[in-house]
């Protein structure tokens, strides 16, 4: 039968795991934006490919530039699902830093804070990447007038 301390200790470790768990799934459903977004994206970009007219016009032109900008655009979302999956290892990292930690009853704390600094950098220019994306998305619209 396992002492009442290690049982005690475990599942403190869990408490200690709750909030990077629940930050994970937060970072799940960004990364189930991210990737709608680039499958919008890639479809869009395949229907001008296909529809484009072959000869030199205004409307192959105006296709050309759209598919620019659909293709930077893609490389953004593409930057910014990389930093938030690389985001989204550094805070498992943590996850089983925090268990390893303590059943091995070594000093991790500073590993563990410096992943941590690490999961939220990345998350951070993730979320840059995106919003850069959006700006640009955004900034494409163009109104016709009648």
């Amino acid at each position: 039968m396992e002492p009442v301390t290690s049982i005690t200790t475990v599942s403190h470790v869990i408490q200690l795991a709750i909030a990077p768990v629940f930050l994970l799934s937060g970072v799940g459903a960004i990364l189930a934006v991210l990737i709608n977004r680039l499958g919008r994206i890639v479809d869009r970009y395949r229907f001008l490919e296909n529809c484009r007219p072959k000869e030199k016009s205004d409307a192959a032109v105006v296709a050309d530039i759209e598919m620019a900008i659909l293709s930077r655009r893609a490389r953004l979302i593409h930057w910014a699902i990389s930093l938030c999956t690389v985001g989204a290892l550094f805070i498992c990292i943590v996850i089983a830093m925090l268990f390893v930690g303590s059943m091995l009853h070594v000093g991790v704390s500073q590993a563990i804070a410096l992943m941590f600094v690490a999961a939220m950098l990345a998350l951070i220019a993730g979320l840059l990447s995106f919003l850069r994306e959006i700006t640009l998305a955004t900034g494409s619209i163009h109104v016709r007038k009648s």
